[in-house]
């Protein structure tokens, strides 16, 4: 049943049956329209408010819920439902991985009209949570007040936060109080510099006004051990930029890289900025089979370091190599993968867009004592032509990890050119993924398919599929 409360549209006793896009539960209207629910699981049955309609969808939140879901289980974090980070904390882990694997299917049979051979089950993250290696956070002078403390009434004095952002909102940050994403002294850290901010009269930064003095603060770990810590302040003040950094130095002797950064900028992005080391190296290493990966502040690294190591695993895995191939490594990053199963080839080509990556890449395979990899820098669709094969030979094999927008045409059409005997595509969007799959469907045919969870309490999965000739 629907009707109008306080001019807002409730859809009432709503049954919500699926997962759908961005983690949405999915139910359906009397009057035939999908909607799509944020804040609730499939299995509850709720009373909805339509926040946005469509001609055939309503956006919605729950308002009340009538029926709790059996696939539920009690959230962790204290900040659930505010924050915008774990959206699926209260679903059931074994649910999580039935709902990401069963996108994937829908979307490469329905967007990509793909055959699909048997699925291998997805494979789970040993660690549900403190998985991430990285983790970026935003100081404010404008925090986010909650429901909570609007209610109560009192005059709220503490107006500071160091945290996230809230979804939707650029100019609100979530006072975080302790995170569940990396392991500690990811929480130490970030707690400790707001309170000797706070306790010294710091400023934070105001995103409306520009102005303030703490910005932004990136805390990256790794497998080895090591600890950076890249801040960035909004203006120079040598005494109290000096005074934080060497408050961090006394009380974290674990931290290996401690860089920082002046951003007068309108934006928080940093890699058009120099990074400065303060203290220790300008990189940590991360470790995989013996290959060692140095990672900058600016580095790109898979942000769940046991699970990129099952992904790239299922990768060379699928490119099943003898050793005498010629492999390209299209989107190649920082070189991981390429670096990954060289080994097992005679030789890998790797192409990135990002020259700062390709740096890395060239740096990490001279380290690690790879003497068979490449690595060229531009724009995939430019660089990835008739005289670059012609320079470098046609592929035996092509391993692609585009990002999230997937592959351009140009890049798939050469694809279909080359004609290799085996493709693995490497994809952390189905849906892009399935639209490619779908432009190469009738030279190629999918054989095997794997997906990787990730991101345990999200919706994000990484899905690999094995493609051969037909």
């Amino acid at each position: 049943m629907a009707r109008n409360r306080n001019k807002n549209l409730i859809l009432e006793n709503l049954t919500l049956t699926d997962a759908g896009a961005k983690g949405k539960a999915v139910g359906h209207a009397e009057d035939g329209r999908v909607v799509f629910v944020t804040g609730a699981i499939p299995g509850d049955v709720i009373d909805a408010r339509v926040t946005k309609k469509r001609k055939a969808m309503y956006e919605a939140t729950p308002v009340a819920i009538h029926t709790y879901s059996d696939k539920r289980t009690e959230p962790k974090c204290e900040h659930f439902g505010t924050c915008g980070g774990c959206k699926w904390q209260n679903m059931d882990y074994k649910y999580q991985l039935e709902y990401k694997q069963n996108e994937v299917i829908n979307n490469l049979v329905r967007i990509g009209h793909i055959e699909l051979p048997e699925v291998t089950p997805i494979s789970a993250s040993s660690e549900q949570y403190f998985y991430r290696n990285k983790m970026e956070f935003s100081f404010s002078d404008t925090r986010w007040i909650t429901v909570e403390e609007m209610e109560d009434g009192k005059e709220i004095s503490d107006r500071n936060a160091c945290g996230f952002h809230i979804p939707g909102r650029w100019d609100k940050i979530l006072d975080v109080k302790n995170c569940y994403l990396q392991e500690e002294p990811s929480n130490d850290i970030r707690l400790e510099a707001k309170q000797f901010a706070e306790d010294n009269n710091y400023e934070f930064f105001n995103p409306y006004s520009q102005e303030g003095f703490l910005r932004t603060m990136m805390v990256r770990t790794s497998s080895t051990g090591d600890i950076m810590v890249v801040i960035q302040f909004a203006k120079e003040d040598v005494a109290k930029r000096e005074a934080i950094l060497n408050h961090l130095v006394e009380k974290f002797a674990s931290i290996t890289a401690l860089m920082y950064t002046i951003n007068s900028k309108g934006n928080d992005s940093m890699y058009d900025l120099d990074i400065i080391t303060y203290k220790g190296q300008d990189h940590i290493f991360e470790e995989m089979e013996g290959l060692r990966f140095k990672i900058g502040p600016k580095s790109f690294y898979q942000t769940n370091s046991k699970q990129a190591y099952e992904l790239y695993k299922i990768t060379r895995d699928f490119a099943d190599l003898k050793g005498d191939e010629l492999v390209y490594d299209l989107y190649t990053g920082t070189g991981t993968i390429a670096q990954f199963v060289a080994k097992k080839a005679k030789k890998v080509i790797g192409v990135e867009a990002v020259p700062d990556a390709i740096r890395d890449a060239k740096e990490n395979a001279k380290n690690n004592g790879i003497e068979n990899t490449v690595f060229y820098a531009g724009d995939m669709k430019d660089v990835f032509n008739d005289d670059f094969i012609a320079k470098n030979g046609t592929p035996d094999i092509i391993i692609t990890d585009p990002p999230r927008d997937g592959m351009h045409k140009n890049v798939i059409a050469k694809i279909l050119e080359i004609g290799a005997s085996r493709i693995v595509y490497v994809s952390c969007n189905s849906a892009t993924q399935a639209r490619d799959l779908a432009l190469m469907n009738e030279m190629y045919k999918v054989v095997r398919m794997q997906s990787v969870d990730m991101f345990p309490q999200t919706h994000h999965v990484e899905n690999v599929v094995l493609l051969e000739k037909r």
